[in-house]
Protein backbone atom coordinates (compact mmCIF):
# COMPACT_ATOMS: atom_id res chain seq x y z
CA UNK A 1 0.00 0.00 0.00
CA UNK A 2 3.01 2.40 -0.26
CA UNK A 3 2.99 2.87 -3.84
CA UNK A 4 6.49 2.51 -5.95
CA UNK A 5 7.95 1.32 -2.83
CA UNK A 6 5.96 -1.90 -1.76
CA UNK A 7 8.22 -4.13 -3.86
CA UNK A 8 10.99 -2.70 -1.84
CA UNK A 9 9.22 -2.78 1.74
CA UNK A 10 8.36 -6.68 0.46
CA UNK A 11 12.16 -7.40 0.46
CA UNK A 12 13.43 -6.52 3.32
CA UNK A 13 12.58 -9.52 4.97
CA UNK A 14 14.09 -12.82 3.88
CA UNK A 15 11.67 -15.37 2.69
CA UNK A 16 11.73 -17.63 4.18
CA UNK A 17 12.50 -14.58 7.71
CA UNK A 18 15.51 -15.46 9.98
CA UNK A 19 13.67 -17.61 12.53
CA UNK A 20 11.22 -19.52 10.32
CA UNK A 21 11.33 -23.16 11.76
CA UNK A 22 11.39 -23.69 7.42
CA UNK A 23 14.67 -22.59 7.33
CA UNK A 24 16.74 -25.55 7.20
CA UNK A 25 19.45 -25.12 9.91
CA UNK A 26 16.66 -25.12 12.47
CA UNK A 27 16.64 -28.89 12.93
CA UNK A 28 15.49 -28.85 16.94
CA UNK A 29 11.71 -27.97 17.13
CA UNK A 30 12.03 -27.53 20.89
CA UNK A 31 15.29 -25.22 20.64
CA UNK A 32 13.84 -23.61 17.55
CA UNK A 33 10.33 -23.20 19.90
CA UNK A 34 12.54 -21.44 22.48
CA UNK A 35 14.98 -19.07 20.32
CA UNK A 36 11.53 -18.01 18.22
CA UNK A 37 8.97 -17.74 21.12
CA UNK A 38 11.90 -15.49 22.97
CA UNK A 39 12.31 -12.86 19.53
CA UNK A 40 8.00 -13.09 19.31
CA UNK A 41 7.77 -11.92 23.31
CA UNK A 42 10.66 -9.43 22.42
CA UNK A 43 8.61 -8.04 19.57
CA UNK A 44 5.36 -8.00 21.27
CA UNK A 45 6.43 -5.85 24.32
CA UNK A 46 3.60 -6.80 26.11
CA UNK A 47 2.47 -4.88 29.89
CA UNK A 48 5.03 -5.43 32.57
CA UNK A 49 3.92 -8.58 34.73
CA UNK A 50 1.50 -8.30 37.14
CA UNK A 51 -0.46 -9.92 39.95
CA UNK A 52 -4.56 -9.47 39.78
CA UNK A 53 -6.93 -10.98 42.22
CA UNK A 54 -9.03 -12.96 41.60
CA UNK A 55 -12.45 -12.21 39.36
CA UNK A 56 -15.51 -11.00 41.25
CA UNK A 57 -18.70 -12.76 40.29
CA UNK A 58 -21.36 -10.37 39.74
CA UNK A 59 -24.75 -12.77 39.44
CA UNK A 60 -25.17 -16.44 38.44
CA UNK A 61 -28.19 -17.04 36.00
CA UNK A 62 -29.53 -20.18 33.93
CA UNK A 63 -29.84 -19.65 30.35
CA UNK A 64 -30.83 -21.83 27.52
CA UNK A 65 -29.77 -24.81 29.43
CA UNK A 66 -26.68 -22.90 30.45
CA UNK A 67 -25.29 -21.97 34.10
CA UNK A 68 -23.37 -18.45 33.37
CA UNK A 69 -21.28 -16.11 35.35
CA UNK A 70 -21.23 -12.51 35.28
CA UNK A 71 -17.65 -11.48 36.35
CA UNK A 72 -15.57 -8.46 36.57
CA UNK A 73 -11.70 -8.06 37.50
CA UNK A 74 -9.45 -5.30 37.52
CA UNK A 75 -5.92 -5.36 36.11
CA UNK A 76 -3.82 -3.04 37.01
CA UNK A 77 -4.64 -0.18 34.38
CA UNK A 78 -7.86 0.87 32.58
CA UNK A 79 -11.85 0.15 33.76
CA UNK A 80 -12.86 -3.12 35.11
CA UNK A 81 -12.90 -5.62 32.46
CA UNK A 82 -16.28 -7.60 32.28
CA UNK A 83 -16.48 -11.29 31.13
CA UNK A 84 -19.05 -14.05 31.28
CA UNK A 85 -18.30 -17.43 31.68
CA UNK A 86 -20.62 -20.07 30.50
CA UNK A 87 -20.65 -24.17 30.90
CA UNK A 88 -24.04 -26.49 30.20
CA UNK A 89 -26.54 -26.50 33.65
CA UNK A 90 -26.17 -29.93 34.63
CA UNK A 91 -22.25 -30.17 34.56
CA UNK A 92 -20.07 -31.97 36.88
CA UNK A 93 -16.48 -32.68 37.14
CA UNK A 94 -14.17 -30.69 35.32
CA UNK A 95 -14.78 -29.56 31.54
CA UNK A 96 -12.26 -28.46 28.94
CA UNK A 97 -11.88 -25.26 28.37
CA UNK A 98 -12.13 -22.44 25.64
CA UNK A 99 -11.15 -18.21 25.56
CA UNK A 100 -13.43 -17.30 23.28
CA UNK A 101 -12.15 -13.86 21.78
CA UNK A 102 -14.32 -11.25 20.58
CA UNK A 103 -14.23 -9.83 17.23
CA UNK A 104 -13.26 -6.26 15.69
CA UNK A 105 -15.60 -5.54 13.71
CA UNK A 106 -15.70 -1.79 13.60
CA UNK A 107 -17.46 -1.62 16.66
CA UNK A 108 -15.77 -1.21 19.88
CA UNK A 109 -18.87 -0.46 21.67
CA UNK A 110 -19.84 -4.03 22.34
CA UNK A 111 -17.05 -6.71 23.42
CA UNK A 112 -17.93 -10.10 24.92
CA UNK A 113 -22.14 -9.65 23.86
CA UNK A 114 -21.10 -10.49 20.38
CA UNK A 115 -20.37 -13.59 20.56
CA UNK A 116 -22.42 -14.90 23.94
CA UNK A 117 -26.20 -14.25 24.69
CA UNK A 118 -27.61 -14.84 28.72
CA UNK A 119 -31.23 -12.94 27.53
CA UNK A 120 -33.85 -13.74 24.84
CA UNK A 121 -33.79 -9.81 24.70
CA UNK A 122 -30.37 -8.78 23.25
CA UNK A 123 -29.37 -5.28 22.12
CA UNK A 124 -30.86 -4.88 18.44
CA UNK A 125 -27.23 -4.31 17.43
CA UNK A 126 -25.96 -7.24 18.74
CA UNK A 127 -28.65 -9.40 16.92
CA UNK A 128 -27.41 -8.08 13.77
CA UNK A 129 -23.94 -8.72 14.36
CA UNK A 130 -24.70 -11.96 15.11
CA UNK A 131 -26.59 -12.44 12.05
CA UNK A 132 -23.79 -10.64 9.80
CA UNK A 133 -21.09 -12.83 10.63
CA UNK A 134 -22.27 -15.83 12.65
CA UNK A 135 -25.76 -17.11 11.12
CA UNK A 136 -27.51 -15.23 13.74
CA UNK A 137 -26.03 -17.90 16.27
CA UNK A 138 -24.21 -16.67 19.53
CA UNK A 139 -21.24 -19.35 18.98
CA UNK A 140 -19.77 -18.91 22.66
CA UNK A 141 -23.01 -20.36 23.74
CA UNK A 142 -23.23 -22.95 21.47
CA UNK A 143 -19.98 -24.39 22.47
CA UNK A 144 -20.37 -24.11 25.90
CA UNK A 145 -23.97 -26.33 25.18
CA UNK A 146 -21.44 -29.41 23.60
CA UNK A 147 -19.72 -29.46 26.86
CA UNK A 148 -17.05 -26.84 27.17
CA UNK A 149 -16.93 -23.97 29.76
CA UNK A 150 -16.11 -21.01 28.16
CA UNK A 151 -14.89 -17.88 29.66
CA UNK A 152 -15.40 -14.52 27.03
CA UNK A 153 -14.05 -11.04 28.12
CA UNK A 154 -14.17 -7.89 26.95
CA UNK A 155 -10.70 -6.67 25.75
CA UNK A 156 -8.26 -3.59 25.46
CA UNK A 157 -10.20 -0.58 23.57
CA UNK A 158 -13.90 -2.41 23.69
CA UNK A 159 -16.71 -2.71 25.76
CA UNK A 160 -15.86 -2.36 29.41
CA UNK A 161 -12.28 -1.81 28.48
CA UNK A 162 -13.19 1.02 25.97
CA UNK A 163 -11.41 4.60 25.87
CA UNK A 164 -14.18 6.84 27.68
CA UNK A 165 -14.97 10.57 26.43
CA UNK A 166 -14.16 11.50 29.91
CA UNK A 167 -10.54 10.43 30.25
CA UNK A 168 -9.74 12.04 26.43
CA UNK A 169 -8.67 15.95 26.44
CA UNK A 170 -11.04 18.40 24.29
CA UNK A 171 -8.57 18.24 21.33
CA UNK A 172 -8.95 14.66 20.74
CA UNK A 173 -12.44 13.96 21.68
CA UNK A 174 -14.30 16.41 20.12
CA UNK A 175 -17.75 16.81 20.28
CA UNK A 176 -17.98 12.84 21.75
CA UNK A 177 -20.34 12.67 24.75
CA UNK A 178 -21.65 9.54 27.13
CA UNK A 179 -25.59 10.41 27.79
CA UNK A 180 -27.34 7.50 26.50
CA UNK A 181 -24.63 4.88 25.63
CA UNK A 182 -27.17 2.10 24.78
CA UNK A 183 -28.53 4.19 22.30
CA UNK A 184 -27.72 2.88 18.76
CA UNK A 185 -27.05 6.70 17.24
CA UNK A 186 -24.77 7.20 20.42
CA UNK A 187 -22.85 3.71 19.58
CA UNK A 188 -22.07 4.57 16.09
CA UNK A 189 -21.06 7.96 17.08
CA UNK A 190 -18.79 6.02 19.55
CA UNK A 191 -17.28 3.57 16.84
CA UNK A 192 -16.90 6.24 14.28
CA UNK A 193 -14.92 8.11 16.76
CA UNK A 194 -12.78 5.15 17.91
CA UNK A 195 -12.04 3.88 14.11
CA UNK A 196 -11.04 7.53 13.48
CA UNK A 197 -8.36 8.08 16.26
CA UNK A 198 -6.85 3.84 15.91
CA UNK A 199 -3.54 5.73 15.01
CA UNK A 200 -3.56 7.44 18.15
CA UNK A 201 -3.70 4.69 20.00
CA UNK A 202 -1.10 2.49 18.33
CA UNK A 203 0.96 5.95 18.76
CA UNK A 204 0.75 6.22 22.49
CA UNK A 205 1.14 2.57 23.17
CA UNK A 206 4.60 2.75 20.83
CA UNK A 207 5.81 5.63 22.65
CA UNK A 208 5.71 3.72 26.24
CA UNK A 209 7.54 0.61 24.52
CA UNK A 210 4.25 -1.19 24.07
CA UNK A 211 2.29 -2.45 21.38
CA UNK A 212 -1.11 -2.94 21.07
CA UNK A 213 -1.04 -6.53 19.98
CA UNK A 214 1.10 -7.13 23.04
CA UNK A 215 -1.71 -5.15 25.54
CA UNK A 216 -4.40 -7.34 24.01
CA UNK A 217 -2.29 -10.66 24.96
CA UNK A 218 -1.70 -9.45 28.06
CA UNK A 219 -5.26 -9.35 28.93
CA UNK A 220 -6.25 -12.36 27.11
CA UNK A 221 -3.69 -14.31 28.73
CA UNK A 222 -5.30 -12.91 32.40
CA UNK A 223 -8.29 -14.62 31.42
CA UNK A 224 -6.77 -17.67 30.67
CA UNK A 225 -5.07 -17.51 33.95
CA UNK A 226 -8.58 -17.52 35.32
CA UNK A 227 -10.22 -20.30 33.32
CA UNK A 228 -7.44 -22.57 33.63
CA UNK A 229 -7.67 -22.29 37.79
CA UNK A 230 -11.54 -22.83 37.76
CA UNK A 231 -12.00 -25.72 39.88
CA UNK A 232 -14.62 -26.62 37.10
CA UNK A 233 -12.07 -26.77 34.03
CA UNK A 234 -9.04 -29.18 33.38
CA UNK A 235 -6.33 -26.98 32.54
CA UNK A 236 -4.74 -29.39 30.81
CA UNK A 237 -7.77 -29.10 27.69
CA UNK A 238 -7.44 -25.60 26.80
CA UNK A 239 -8.38 -23.79 23.83
CA UNK A 240 -8.71 -20.56 21.80
CA UNK A 241 -10.77 -19.06 18.74
CA UNK A 242 -12.15 -16.00 17.34
CA UNK A 243 -13.03 -14.79 14.09
CA UNK A 244 -11.72 -11.66 12.71
CA UNK A 245 -10.39 -9.98 15.65
CA UNK A 246 -10.68 -12.74 17.25
CA UNK A 247 -8.53 -14.93 15.28
CA UNK A 248 -5.82 -12.22 15.35
CA UNK A 249 -6.11 -12.49 18.90
CA UNK A 250 -5.93 -16.29 18.44
CA UNK A 251 -2.85 -16.11 16.69
CA UNK A 252 -1.27 -13.50 19.55
CA UNK A 253 -2.37 -15.33 22.06
CA UNK A 254 -1.71 -19.36 21.03
CA UNK A 255 2.01 -18.18 19.85
CA UNK A 256 2.79 -17.25 23.18
CA UNK A 257 1.10 -19.32 25.41
CA UNK A 258 1.57 -23.06 26.07
CA UNK A 259 -1.32 -23.63 28.31
CA UNK A 260 -3.01 -23.41 24.51
CA UNK A 261 -3.93 -26.91 23.30
CA UNK A 262 -6.39 -26.29 20.60
CA UNK A 263 -6.90 -23.34 18.86
CA UNK A 264 -9.11 -22.11 15.93
CA UNK A 265 -8.19 -19.16 13.66
CA UNK A 266 -11.42 -17.81 12.11
CA UNK A 267 -11.04 -14.77 9.08
CA UNK A 268 -7.79 -13.53 10.08
CA UNK A 269 -5.18 -15.51 8.57
CA UNK A 270 -2.77 -14.60 5.66
CA UNK A 271 0.58 -13.24 5.04
CA UNK A 272 2.66 -9.70 6.75
CA UNK A 273 3.34 -9.53 2.71
CA UNK A 274 -0.55 -9.55 2.19
CA UNK A 275 -0.71 -6.53 4.75
CA UNK A 276 2.28 -4.57 3.26
CA UNK A 277 0.84 -4.95 -1.10
CA UNK A 278 -2.08 -5.57 -0.36
CA UNK A 279 -4.45 -4.92 2.14
CA UNK A 280 -2.98 -2.93 5.41
CA UNK A 281 -6.51 -0.26 4.15
CA UNK A 282 -8.37 -2.85 5.39
CA UNK A 283 -6.91 -3.98 8.61
CA UNK A 284 -6.92 -2.36 12.12
CA UNK A 285 -3.90 -0.84 13.67
CA UNK A 286 -4.38 -3.98 16.31
CA UNK A 287 -2.85 -6.27 13.49
CA UNK A 288 0.42 -4.88 13.60
CA UNK A 289 3.97 -5.67 15.89
CA UNK A 290 7.19 -3.69 14.36
CA UNK A 291 10.02 -5.67 14.12
CA UNK A 292 8.24 -8.86 13.84
CA UNK A 293 8.20 -9.87 9.77
CA UNK A 294 12.22 -10.38 9.49
CA UNK A 295 11.27 -13.46 12.37
CA UNK A 296 8.45 -14.76 11.79
CA UNK A 297 5.97 -14.41 9.44
CA UNK A 298 2.07 -13.82 10.24
CA UNK A 299 0.91 -17.84 10.06
CA UNK A 300 4.14 -19.00 11.95
CA UNK A 301 3.31 -17.48 15.01
CA UNK A 302 1.08 -20.21 14.93
CA UNK A 303 3.34 -22.44 14.62
CA UNK A 304 5.18 -21.90 17.71
CA UNK A 305 2.63 -23.93 19.65
CA UNK A 306 3.64 -27.15 18.35
CA UNK A 307 2.64 -29.68 19.26
CA UNK A 308 -0.90 -27.56 19.82
CA UNK A 309 -3.03 -28.76 17.43
CA UNK A 310 -4.18 -25.87 15.14
CA UNK A 311 -7.37 -24.87 12.88
CA UNK A 312 -7.58 -22.31 10.17
CA UNK A 313 -10.89 -21.55 8.71
CA UNK A 314 -11.03 -18.73 5.43
CA UNK A 315 -13.84 -17.84 3.35
CA UNK A 316 -12.69 -17.46 -0.31
CA UNK A 317 -15.06 -14.24 -0.71
CA UNK A 318 -13.03 -12.26 2.62
CA UNK A 319 -12.49 -9.09 1.28
CA UNK A 320 -9.66 -8.62 4.23
CA UNK A 321 -7.52 -10.81 2.56
CA UNK A 322 -6.38 -12.10 -1.16
CA UNK A 323 -6.98 -15.54 -2.06
CA UNK A 324 -3.11 -16.10 -3.02
CA UNK A 325 -1.87 -15.02 0.03
CA UNK A 326 -4.47 -16.92 2.07
CA UNK A 327 -3.43 -19.48 -0.18
CA UNK A 328 0.25 -19.17 1.02
CA UNK A 329 -0.26 -19.15 4.55
CA UNK A 330 -1.73 -22.28 4.55
CA UNK A 331 1.47 -23.56 2.34
CA UNK A 332 3.20 -21.82 5.08
CA UNK A 333 1.61 -23.28 8.13
CA UNK A 334 1.57 -26.89 6.97
CA UNK A 335 5.09 -26.89 6.17
CA UNK A 336 6.04 -26.04 9.61
CA UNK A 337 3.71 -28.73 11.02
CA UNK A 338 5.00 -31.64 8.50
CA UNK A 339 8.21 -30.83 9.13
CA UNK A 340 7.55 -30.89 12.95
CA UNK A 341 6.38 -34.55 11.98
CA UNK A 342 2.60 -33.20 13.00
CA UNK A 343 1.28 -32.97 10.42
CA UNK A 344 -2.03 -34.16 11.22
CA UNK A 345 -2.41 -31.58 13.94
CA UNK A 346 -2.70 -28.95 11.35
CA UNK A 347 -6.03 -28.54 9.59
CA UNK A 348 -7.32 -25.47 7.09
CA UNK A 349 -10.41 -25.41 5.52
CA UNK A 350 -11.90 -22.79 2.73
CA UNK A 351 -15.71 -21.83 2.55
CA UNK A 352 -18.01 -19.97 0.01
CA UNK A 353 -18.62 -16.60 1.34
CA UNK A 354 -17.59 -13.34 2.86
CA UNK A 355 -15.81 -12.59 6.33
CA UNK A 356 -18.03 -15.19 8.48
CA UNK A 357 -18.13 -17.49 10.85
CA UNK A 358 -21.16 -19.46 10.00
CA UNK A 359 -23.07 -22.88 11.78
CA UNK A 360 -21.00 -24.95 8.76
CA UNK A 361 -17.98 -23.64 10.31
CA UNK A 362 -18.59 -23.42 13.81
CA UNK A 363 -19.28 -27.24 13.78
CA UNK A 364 -15.70 -28.17 11.82
CA UNK A 365 -14.45 -26.27 14.86
CA UNK A 366 -16.37 -27.40 17.36
CA UNK A 367 -15.79 -30.85 16.14
CA UNK A 368 -12.00 -29.86 16.07
CA UNK A 369 -12.28 -29.03 19.77
CA UNK A 370 -13.70 -32.53 20.34
CA UNK A 371 -10.88 -34.32 18.51
CA UNK A 372 -7.90 -32.72 20.73
CA UNK A 373 -9.67 -31.52 23.96
CA UNK A 374 -11.89 -34.52 24.85
CA UNK A 375 -10.16 -37.13 23.51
Amino acid sequence: MIGAFGDWAAGIAADPPRLSFRRPEFKDLAAWKKQARAAYLHWLMPPPPSTVAPPTVLHIQEFDGLAIEHLTWQLPYGPRTEAVFLKPANATGKLPGVVGLHDHGGNKYFGLRKITRSTNDPHPLMIKHQERYYGGVPWANELAKRGYAVLVHDTYTFASRRVRAADLPPVVKGDLIEQDPEAPEEIDKYNRFAAQHEHLTAKSLFCAGLTWPGVFSHEDQKALDFLCARPDVDAARVGCAGLSGGGLRTVMLAGLDPRIKAACCVGMMTTWRDYLLNKAHTHTWMCYVPGLPRDLDYPEILGLNIPASVMVLNNRQDALFTMPEMERADRILGDVYRKAGLAARYKCNFYDGPHKFDPEMQKDAFDWFDKWLKS
